[in-house]
């Protein structure tokens, strides 16, 4: 038979820790890098948002240029928990072929364009979605 037990919570202000958390660097071709950050922000009510951000740079022989920025927001609970299993285990072999293979084309393909297309947003937003809800 389980037995009893009780649980104590402090009641108070809620707090709410930022961070960022590198989690992949990778070079998908000559010329290029990306990295992938876990972030945790927080709202104004100190609820925490997680958000998976892909940077793309472009490497010239003295410098890195930043040629893309791409943050997704976890919009559902599930999400949220997969983001963070990342900052933990980090970035699976099913994650970082996603990555590779849809992320990062797709994140190439604006390089340069002022204002993206709604496609080549919805393209970028799949694949991102993709990469957080691959083994949920």
């Amino acid at each position: 038979m389980p037995g009893s037990s009780i649980k104590v919570v402090p009641i108070g202000d809620k707090i709410c820790r930022p961070f960022l958390l590198d989690v992949m660097v990778f070079s998908p071709e000559s010329g290029y890098k990306f990295k992938v950050v876990v972030e945790r922000s927080c709202s104004p009510e100190a609820d925490p948002v997680w958000k998976l951000v892909f940077d793309l740079f472009r490497v010239m022989t003295d410098r890195e240029v930043q040629v893309v920025h791409v943050s997704f927001t976890a919009g559902t609970p599930v999400e949220q928990k997969a983001i963070q299993r990342m900052a933990s285990v980090g970035v699976k072999p099913t994650q970082a072929t996603i990555l590779v293979d849809e992320v990062h084309p797709a994140a190439k393909a604006i390089e340069g364009v002022n204002k993206p297309t709604l496609q080549q947003k919805q393209q970028l937003h799949d694949s991102m979605s993709k990469v957080v809800n691959v083994d949920v």
